[in-house]
């Protein structure tokens, strides 16, 4: 006997920011859905309605205050062992009114970087990732013969912007001459304030001081976290098992795809977007998608549940 299909929910909420920075959490009442967990104030889209106005609906309902809604940042498809649940975010810095707990419910001013103490259903998080931590991740290229050059490229990268980078030297790494540049690699990301991890070299990641990322067959064999809690982990997923693996190892964030065919990657034909949404609903772990991608596609990226893009050549200099 088949089972019955999962209810489909689309809920719309705010991240409602005041003019210190501070972001607007409500504490889910007695008696509901995850109650006592802490979430971004909005709820249940009515049929007919639009994004825009069911926002105004619920946060006047919910809040007492009539909003002016913002840009989109994300939407993020979730499975509830009970409903199928797709969460819009979209971003509130103007409302008339002062918000208050109309059905009772507690609210807190929290500071962005504090997010994280507060514990939230699971469609939130990805959410808190993406307003915490960086909207992209270079994975770099093979340092090649021109070690300097590679270095060079790595500044320019940094001064784009790039805030968080993965350092790939496999062809090097029985190469006495790996470990000095990656610490060259490591120092400039440092000095830039870009936050490092080593591709698949725990041991040289942990003398580097610095995080690791593993590979997918490393992924597979562990059982426990390799790195110490604090120590940024990742990992590369092609399939909702190996996603299961990392949140279940305690990686921070995993990458995904390759959502576009990616030459030299046969092996992983691209799954597109819908594919990537409908992988990216069984975990809660921040995802980057991968393959054929740039900046241009970090806001796509997003819609469909992304924490942004990793790329080598779609955030490495070409010149």
């Amino acid at each position: 006997m088949e089972s019955a299909p999962l209810r489909s929910i689309h809920v719309v909420a705010a991240v409602i920011t005041d003019a210190r920075g501070r972001i607007l959490l409500a504490r889910r009442g007695d008696g509901r859905d995850l109650a006592g967990l802490w979430e971004f104030p909005g709820g249940k889209r009515e049929p007919g309605e639009s994004t825009e106005d069911t926002l105004i609906r619920e946060l006047q309902e919910e809040l007492g205050i009539t909003v002016q809604v913002g840009a989109p940042i994300m939407r993020v498809p979730h499975m509830y062992p009970d409903k199928q649940l797709l969460l819009d975010i979209r971003r509130v810095t103007a409302w008339k009114g002062v918000p208050r707990g109309v059905e009772g419910q507690a609210l807190a001013w929290v500071e962005q970087d504090k997010l994280s103490r507060y514990p939230m259903p699971a469609a939130d998080k990805p959410v808190v990732a993406v307003l915490q931590q960086p909207d992209r991740y270079l994975v770099t290229p093979e340092p090649g013969d021109d070690h300097q050059a590679w270095l060079d490229a790595l500044s320019k990268a940094l001064a784009d912007g790039v805030r968080r980078v993965q350092l790939r030297g496999r062809s090097l790494e029985a190469d006495p001459a790996w470990p000095q540049l990656a610490a060259a690699a490591v120092a400039l990301c440092k000095k830039a304030g870009a936050q490092v991890l080593l591709n698949g070299a725990a041991k040289l990641a942990r003398d580097l001081g610095v995080g690791l990322h593993l590979r997918g067959e490393q992924l597979a064999r562990l059982d426990a976290r390799p790195v110490a809690s604090g120590t940024l982990l990742a990992a590369s997923c092609h399939s909702l098992d190996e996603l299961r693996m990392a949140e279940d190892l305690g990686c921070d964030f995993a990458v995904l795809g390759n959502v576009r065919d990616t030459p030299g990657q046969p092996e992983h034909p691209a799954m597109g977007w819908d594919a990537f949404a409908r992988l990216r609903e069984g975990v809660s772990l921040p995802i980057y998608a991968i393959g054929g991608l740039g900046v241009a596609d970090i806001a796509e990226a997003r819609q469909h549940g992304a924490q942004g893009v990793a790329a080598i050549r779609g955030l490495w200099p070409t010149s």
